[in-house]
């Protein structure tokens, strides 16, 4: 009797060892190692603009105030470069590395930046063609809209290297790896730190560039950090490599499903604070304006902060729903969403204690404190609730469930900006505005973590 042998089945494909801990180790220890460089380096981050801030303030009150304008707009790119399309980036690469495709997460490499490039070059012409009546619709108006143009010009024209520095730190960070990209980050800063303030004021040969020496500066430390990542993918020492492949729709779909979804959450925390500042402008003075704009910042140093745990959760969360172990990922968010919410609450609450510390950091003026301290004991108890659904809404990305961050968002711009706007109108207070505020991050902290709980992500369409 003839026995007919079958073919050999293929061997299944080598999962790398970096991938391998993303679905097996202790969840605790494993989210505290890959966070601590994320955070470093977001913080790192945060700190480009708050180094340019100190500098600038000792411009005059024109100056910090047409920052304050700026930094909206500026901190959205961050946010949507980083966080929203970052996070699309870094979901997409670790899904398909948990289940196996190293092929397809090569292959998104190149359409990552693709994708990059074409939003930031779309940007830099919108806002150098639309800066003016964007800043004078938040309220700019004089030496404090002219400070703005400047700096905003600088920063926009070299937009492509803000997205570029983001999505090669997201490529990497989809593997999982957070130390490289934290690495080539706190060099920049160090290299920043001399670097603003010599083109700011001027040293010897170099001219004195005011504003336009701080967005130059923070171009700089971008084109730093796009070359070191970018040789750091092309050598081959990324899990992801770098590809020439065709061009595929899917796999831009891929991304864009997430990051553009991202982006409208993104959005939103902005719209929020430049209509928060359009309404303190028009009911206030350039120094409350300067003072809320200040004390603002804090609210959004938070967000590099907590993406400094966001990172890892998309690549955790992405790489377990892509090896289908569900519960897992959904216990990783929950953990990390419980120390997003201590780190933010503990900063909130010493910021509400001691405002003074914060603020006179860039100003001392009177009117300026006075406004930025009454934002603070305000809106500084609910930060831990801000933390807590930010830090979620990346976990969400890395699940590939965004609607209830949508929906949790939406809530808070309406009751921030829409009840804010009537608190005005009605009391005539900034306090009842900051009040409309505090309670818009509270719901959104709680709407998000309430659907995450109940099992959202496995309800929803993808």
């Amino acid at each position: 009797m003839n026995m007919v042998t079958p073919p050999p089945s293929a061997p299944a494909p080598a999962i790398p060892e970096r991938t391998r801990r993303l679905l097996e180790a202790p969840i605790v220890p494993l989210l505290l190692i890959m966070a601590w460089p994320n955070i470093l380096i977001m913080v790192a981050q945060a700190s480009t603009g708050l180094i340019e801030t100190w500098w600038i303030a000792h411009l005059g009150t024109d100056a910090l105030a047409g920052m304050a304008l700026v930094f909206p707009p500026v901190m959205l790119m961050q946010m949507v470069s980083n966080g929203a399309m970052g996070g699309g980036i870094s979901s997409a690469i670790a899904r398909a590395l948990g289940r196996g495709d190293r092929d397809g997460a090569d292959a998104l490499v190149l359409h990552a930046v693709v994708i990059n490039i074409a939003i930031a070059l779309v940007i830099t012409a919108l806002m150098l063609a639309f800066g003016r009546p964007i800043y004078r619709a938040l309220g700019g108006h004089g030496g404090e809209l002219e400070a703005a143009l400047v700096y905003s010009n600088v920063v926009f024209a070299g937009m492509v290297t803000v997205w570029l520095m983001a999505g090669l730190a997201s490529i990497i960070r989809g593997t999982g790896n957070m130390l490289f990209p934290a690495l080539v980050t706190c060099g920049g800063v160090v290299l920043l730190i001399p670097l603003s303030p010599l083109l700011i004021f001027g040293y010897g040969p170099i001219p004195a560039m005011g504003v336009a020496g701080g967005g130059l500066a923070l171009i700089l430390y971008n084109v730093v950090g796009v070359v070191v990542m970018g040789w750091y993918i092309l050598s081959g020492r990324n899990v992801a490599r770098f590809k020439w492949v065709k061009l595929r729709w899917p796999l831009f779909r891929e991304i864009l499903r997430i990051g553009a979804v991202a982006t409208i959450s993104s959005i939103q925390t902005n719209v929020t604070i430049a209509l928060a500042t359009a309404l303190v402008a028009g009911a206030a003075s350039v120094d409350a304006v300067a003072g809320f704009g200040t004390g603002a910042r804090l609210e959004y140093l938070l967000v590099p902060l907590v993406f400094g745990l966001g990172g890892p959760l998309v690549a955790l969360v992405g790489t377990n729903m892509g090896a289908g172990q569900y519960e897992r990922a959904l216990r990783i968010a929950l953990i990390g969403g419980g120390i997003a919410f201590a780190l933010t609450e503990t900063i909130g609450i010493l910021a509400a204690i001691w405002p003074a510390a914060w603020l006179s950091l860039f100003s001392t003026d009177p009117a300026m404190i006075e406004t930025g301290s009454a934002y603070l004991r305000v809106v500084g108890p609910a930060y831990g609730f801000f933390g807590l659904g930010l830090c979620l809404y990346f976990a969400s990305q890395g699940a590939g469930r965004l609607l209830w961050p949508l929906v949790a968002g939406t809530l808070r711009v309406i009751i921030a900006v829409g009840g804010g706007w009537i608190a005005l109108r009605l009391t005539g207070s900034l306090t009842a505005l900051f009040v409309a505020l505090a309670l818009g991050l509270v719901v959104y902290g709680i709407t998000l973590t309430a659907a995450v709980k109940s099992g959202a992500w496995f309800k929803s369409p993808a």
